[in-house]
Parts: structure tokens; sequence; C-alpha cells
């Protein structure tokens, strides 16, 4: 009786803190209405002092303004949260929630090294990479050898902008590297990044563990958005994620990147690395992270190089995020490219390195003298961040060629110009356990294609509308799914983004929403059919990953890149 009288107790106390109040994330209501949280606040309009009076009188504390997203990270008691959401001048209130971290045969499957023998290299262009931080090393340095094309830095965590957990570093090598040190007639392989001479921003918002908070996220898209003249940054690389909590047009990590995308600045995303997920019965669909899952940026998945130079061969990675994203249905992720066991820059003395040390290659790898120990200089490492970063170094060559591209221009180009030709299916082998993993080659797995940067740089198409990425919509009288753009428009009944379509000569998803010889859906269980397990997860309104879900990370991908 006296468990029964607390459990109600503590019902009451919860109903009585929140009241269903629609202004305030699920994931806040089970906190102790005794605690203090550090919390998002998304006002109506760009805070005044007026509102930030109000938070302060609720026993709040202002811990960094964001005009980007119209509100401010603030320390609160929780039990003045209801009262705080009940101002209508009040938008949204979230956690500062957790986010986390998400060469040789890659750049030639896209055709990079094409596009550089062409001088296309991202030259005066500058790519801020938003990650754990970039160590200063030869391969980031001029054409002379002299000056860092680290051209600023600054933290937002801890005290110093340099790489002390590793991940940043690989992501600056993939998108700017210029493979100084194992380039020449002493190497038998080079790893060169997609735009070898552009220009990092290096903000760091992940610490010696991979780990950050949406407001450091926010904080340095914010002040990217500050720089963006100073040193001409036309691309933000997001190697990073964390579980969608709530719908995009809420979500203050999608607001920012938004903003960032507004101010004309290409915005891409790693999709995650969660598409073995199953345990909502869904074959890992449904889970795109944030902000990967914002329709405006370029949300990029991972590919097998099959470690040939030739596309024909690449299979998706099995555990690359697909989509639709959950609770908006936005048809992720954008486009695909090469991100299984990549190699490239290795910051010394990082904790990836010392956490994963099979991640190593031997300095034989590249070296025609080397000995089998391992390269103190590169690394190999797997998953969407990896790919991501390739498809910001294609974004940073077409801004080389055409500065005054927009954002959407040049998304469009890349999803336009994307290869389409794939397998029906494929089956990955995970070799620590032998399980087999069914991938099938539908929209929400590889998106509008694999990127083709050579074909992307000779296209000359000017998108006329906006590039958002088109919305699935389940009708459960035909128990049919369509596909619909941003503005309301049938993807497939209407032409879009100039007089030719995004598929070519067919419509815009193929003949009569048809992928190539087979159904875009594929064969799926989850598309159509109400009684699977996973169908009213994805096409309802709940989440589908439950509160202790793993984010997208390098954890995951570390320890599947050796998938067959």
């Amino acid at each position: 009786m006296k468990t029964f009288l607390r459990l109600l107790t503590l019902m009451l106390t919860t109903s009585l803190v929140y009241g269903g109040s629609e202004k305030i994330s699920k994931d806040l209501r089970d906190k102790n209405p005794g605690d203090t949280v550090d919390v998002i606040v998304q006002f109506n309009q760009v805070p005044t002092d007026k509102h930030e009076k109000k938070v302060k009188d609720k026993g709040g504390k202002l811990k960094v303004k964001f005009d980007v997203v119209k509100g401010g990270a603030y320390s609160l008691p929780v039990d003045s949260l209801e009262g705080l959401a009940a101002d209508p001048d009040v938008a949204y209130i979230t956690p500062d929630r957790e986010v986390k971290g998400a060469l040789d045969y890659a750049n030639a499957t896209v055709g990079a090294n094409i596009a550089s023998s062409y001088g296309w290299k991202g030259t005066g262009v500058g790519i801020a990479v938003i990650d754990s931080g970039i160590a200063d090393l030869q391969d980031l340095k001029d054409t002379q050898n002299v000056n860092s094309r680290v051209v600023y830095s600054q933290t937002f965590t801890g005290t110093s902008a340099a790489d002390q957990y590793g991940h940043g570093t690989h992501v600056a090598g993939i998108v700017a590297g210029n493979g100084k040190l194992s380039t020449g007639s002493t190497y038998t392989v080079s790893f060169v990044g997609t735009a070898p001479n552009a220009n990092l921003i290096n903000l760091r918002v992940l610490d010696q563990n991979g780990a950050g908070t949406d407001s450091l996220v926010i904080s340095a898209i914010q002040r990217a958005i500050q720089l963006k003249t100073t040193y001409n940054i036309r691309v933000i690389n997001l190697s990073l994620g964390r579980p969608i909590r709530e719908s995009y047009t809420l979500d203050p990590l999608c607001q920012a990147v938004e903003s960032a995308w507004k101010a004309g600045i290409v915005v891409v995303v790693a999709a995650g690395n969660e598409g073995r997920n199953n345990s909502a019965g869904t074959n890992g669909y449904a889970t795109i992270s944030s902000p990967a899952n914002d329709p405006y940026v370029i949300t990029v998945g991972a590919m097998k190089t099959m470690t040939s130079l030739s596309r024909t061969d690449d299979l998706i990675a099995s555990y690359s995020s697909k989509g639709p994203t959950i609770l908006d249905h936005i048809v992720k992720p954008d486009l695909v490219a090469p991100g299984n066991r990549l190699i490239s820059l290795l910051a010394p003395n990082s904790q990836l390195i010392s956490q994963y040390p099979s991640n190593s290659i031997a300095q034989s790898y590249y070296k025609k003298s080397g000995n089998p120990n391992a390269s103190y200089q590169y690394y190999r490492l797997s998953g969407t961040s990896m790919a991501a970063p390739m498809v910001s170094g294609a974004a940073a060559l077409l801004l080389q060629k055409t500065p005054s591209l927009t954002p959407d221009q040049v998304k469009a180009r890349l999803m336009k110009t994307a290869s389409k030709a794939f397998p029906t299916t494929s089956i990955a082998t995970d070799p620590a356990t032998g399980q087999l993993y069914t991938s099938q080659y539908d929209v929400f797995t590889v998106g509008a294609g694999y990127l083709d940067i050579v074909a992307a740089l000779n296209n000359t198409d000017a998108a006329p509308v906006k590039a958002i990425s088109p919305k699935a919509v389940y009708d459960p009288g035909t128990r049919q799914t369509r596909l619909v753009h941003g503005d309301g428009l049938i993807w497939g009944d209407a032409l879009i983004w100039g007089d030719a379509l995004v598929w070519g000569e067919g419509l815009i998803w193929g003949d009569a929403l048809i992928w190539g010889d087979g159904l875009i859906w594929g064969d799926s269980m989850v598309w159509g059919d109400s009684t699977t397990q996973g169908f009213g997860l994805i096409w309802g309104d709940g989440l589908i990953w439950g509160e202790s879900t793993t984010v997208s990370g390098e954890t995951t991908s570390i320890a599947i890149q050796g998938e067959n």
C-alpha cells in the first residue's frame, strides 16, 4: 500500500509540474522537480532583455545566447519549466542533449582525383569542421608546405582546440588532406582528401571522449556564420549526431543548421550508423539521427569501396542509417559516399588510437621500404562520419568552380548527378559475429545515389526552387506511399530543379515511382504492411529508439568497420 501511495504521489507531482505542455520536450518530463537542468529555450523572436529577465525571474541562469535559434542555453530549476512554457513568447524547451561523432580507393571511386587533375582542389573555399578539433599536421599545410590551411581555431569545450579524441583530424584529412606525407617516389599509395587545397576552420565541440552537447554545436554553428565573410566559409561539416526527440521544426540543432543554410553555407551531415538496429522491428529503417533529419541539409550515408578504383562493385555499408526520418518522414539520406575503412590523418596521442589500436595501418601499406610497424601518421576509420566529409569536399570543389552557387543549387547538382546504378540487394557479414545483414537499395537507403564529383562539376543546372528533401506520405486507404516535395508537389508528377528531372530521363524517382527494375521501396516489409512490427513506429508519431539508445558515433562504426 505504501509503495502504491508513493507511486501515486510521484504521478500526481509529475502531472502538476508539466501539465502535458506541448512546449516542453518529452525527455524533460522524467526529471526530478527539485533538480536543476541545462536546457535550450527557443523564443518566437530573437530574445531581448525582457525575455532574459523572464527566465531569470524563474530562477534561470543564461549560459550562452543563440541568435541562430532565437534562444539560448540556460540552467533552470525543473519546477519552473511549466511556468516558463506558459509564456506566449516561448516556443519550445529542450534539454541540452549530448551529441557524439557519427582514402586510397575512395577518391578514385567518386572522381575526386580527376577533378584535382583539372585544378579543382577547393582553393579559396573555407570549410568549417565542427568536431573534436584538428591536429597541426603536414598534410594540412599549403602548397609551399609553410603555412597551415587550418586558418582559424576555436574551442567550445576544454581549454584547447587541439584534437584529443582523433575524430576531427581524421575528418579534416578526408575533406582537405593533401597527402604530403604519403606522396612521392618512395610511396605506393597516397592519402589525399577530396578538396586538398581548401582552408579549414576548426571549431571544436567534442571532448577527449568524442562527446559534446547541443549548445556547443549550436555555438559553433553560430560562430561559423559570424566568420563566413572573413574566411569565405561556404561549407559546414557535421560528422556527429544524436537521436531524434521531436520534429525538426522544433529541434534546436535543426533550427541552427537551417540558419546556416539560409546564410549561404552548405551544411553536410552524417546520416548516422544505426542501419543494423532492428530493436524496433524496422530492419534499420527510420534510424536517421539529428540534425541529419533536417530537409535542408545534405545527409550522407556510407558506401564500401570494396578496395577497388571502380564504383561499379561498391556496396552500401549495412550500418548506414536509413530513412524515412522518424516523426516527420523526410526522405533521407540525400546521397551516399565512401565511408567504410577509410584511411586518413591520425591525431598524435589521441584517444581513438589508444582505444582501437587494431585500426592502425602498417607503414608498409603505403611505403615502399616501410616496415610492418603501425603508422604514426595515418589511421583507418569507418562510418557515415567518414562519408560526410567526402561530400563536404565535393561541395567545396563546386563552389571553387562556381562561387555564385547557393546551398540549394549545390545540393541539387550533387543529387541529380549522383550515380544511380545499384544492385537490388546485397548481403554483408559481421566478421566478429558472423551475422548476415541484407540491404535493399531503395531511396531510404541510398537516397538520390552515389556521389559523382566529375558529373557534378560538369552540370550547369541552376535550381530555381529550394532543394528541400521530400516527405514520404503513407495512404492507409491504398496502402501506398508517395513522395511529396516541401512545397506540396508530388515528386514524380512535377518537374523540379530546372528543366531536367533529378533522375535524368525518367520521372523524379524513376519511371512512375519505379527505381530501376524494382519498386522504389524494394520488397521491404515495413512499407505498406501495417501488420509488421516496425510499421506503426515508422508511420506513427512515436519515437523509435526509446530513451537509452546509443547515439550516432564512431564507437558504433569502429566496432563494425571490418564489414565484409
